[in-house]
């Protein structure tokens, strides 16, 4: 501020627009009492595991299984095969479990490559 005041029309002139920007910024958002946020059920719900079912079908090769099992969820030839089975012996398994929105994107995967693939609320 030593600079101003060796220009003072200047230092009012700042001092206005200042002044000038606080008093419009006010009328245009009056201060507001913020309220702490509240856990709702909704996300609540999103934050509850959920499990990445496959199910079996008559149409896809188990070779074909374990290859999209491999590289939607990265599970080596073992983890894979060993899912394909469970798929193929008792109809369905469960490939992942945690947050829904991650879980909905895999079965998205799993459905672009044919497979039928479901959602369920881990218990």
């Amino acid at each position: 501020m030593r600079l101003l005041s060796a220009f003072p029309l200047l230092e009012n002139s700042l001092l206005s627009i200042i002044f000038f920007q606080k008093f419009i910024i006010s009328s245009l958002f009056p201060e507001t009492e913020t309220l702490p946020e509240v856990e709702t059920e909704e996300q609540d719900e999103l934050l509850r595991p959920w499990k990445v079912l496959v199910l079996n079908d008559p149409v896809n090769l188990m070779s074909y299984v374990v290859m999209v099992f491999r590289k939607v969820f990265g599970y080596d030839e073992t983890q894979a095969t060993h899912h394909m089975k469970e798929v193929h012996e008792l109809g369905r398994s469960v490939l992942w479990i945690g947050e829904r929105e991650q879980a909905e994107g895999y079965v998205y995967q799993l459905h672009r490559w044919r497979l039928q693939a479901s959602l369920e609320k881990d218990d």
